[in-house]
């Protein structure tokens, strides 16, 4: 068994934030690798395999979320981004780019330490192999992989937590609320905005979606029966 329960990537510009972070992860037993850049952490996955990335969203050069846009469909690692207290709009475009989860500053150690392990958990804790392919859809939750006539779409851990649930109740209704709960996120346009994606790498017309679909006043369904 490791010594550590997971290697972490810590982003952030500000040094003494970084170093608070770090400090604070490794009493919790994580090993910790930092970059103080987009670039410098472009560079570290080039070579490191993380586990999870703690990651700022405003920084000099490339923004966390240039980074996330541009590496979450190669890297396959569970991002959280840090955000500006108040800036929803920062949040919400973090979600449609591909990050799993965000926390505002200034935060609480201890909130991030369980927002991280929660991820981790539903990360590890799925052993059940899903593989389900209905019409010219083909979804692999071990690979976070949809395939929609031949064209590939990466998913992330938070769409990837949404569809296990659906796939296992087929036919049944999802409120919001529901959702929220299953993804630890309360804000209902961010669980549309997850929707929506998940929306255009499963149908074939996303505006008119026949598989997974809104039922006015209730939520949303997947039909693949």
């Amino acid at each position: 068994m490791n010594k550590f329960d997971a290697h972490i990537l810590v982003v952030d510009d500000d040094n003494g934030i970084r170093e608070l972070v770090k400090k604070y992860l490794l009493e919790n037993n994580f090993l910790i690798t930092t970059a103080n850049s987009a670039e410098d952490a472009k560079e570290k996955i080039s070579i490191i395999k993380f586990d999870l990335i703690v990651l700022d969203i405003m920084m000099p050069g490339k923004s966390g979320l240039e980074f996330t846009s541009e590496n979450k469909d190669n890297i396959n690692t569970p991002i959280i981004l840090l955000t500006a207290k108040g800036e929803s709009n920062e949040r919400v475009e973090g979600l449609e780019v591909g990050a799993d989860d965000y926390l505002p500053k200034p935060f609480a150690p201890k909130e991030l330490v369980l927002r991280i392990k929660n991820i981790l958990n539903k990360t590890k804790s799925k052993n059940i192999k899903r593989i389900i392919e209905f019409d010219n859809v083909k979804i692999d939750l071990n690979k976070l992989l949809i395939i929609q006539n031949k064209k590939e779409f990466k998913i992330n851990n938070t769409e990837k937590t949404i569809l296990e649930k659906m796939i296992n109740a087929p036919g049944q209704t999802f409120s919001r609320e529901s959702i929220s709960k299953i993804i630890n996120l309360k804000k209902e346009r961010s669980i549309d905005v997850i929707i929506t994606r998940l929306r255009k790498k499963i149908e074939i017309n996303p505006k008119n979606p026949k598989y997974l679909q809104t039922i006015r006043g209730s939520g949303y369904v997947l039909w693949i029966e």
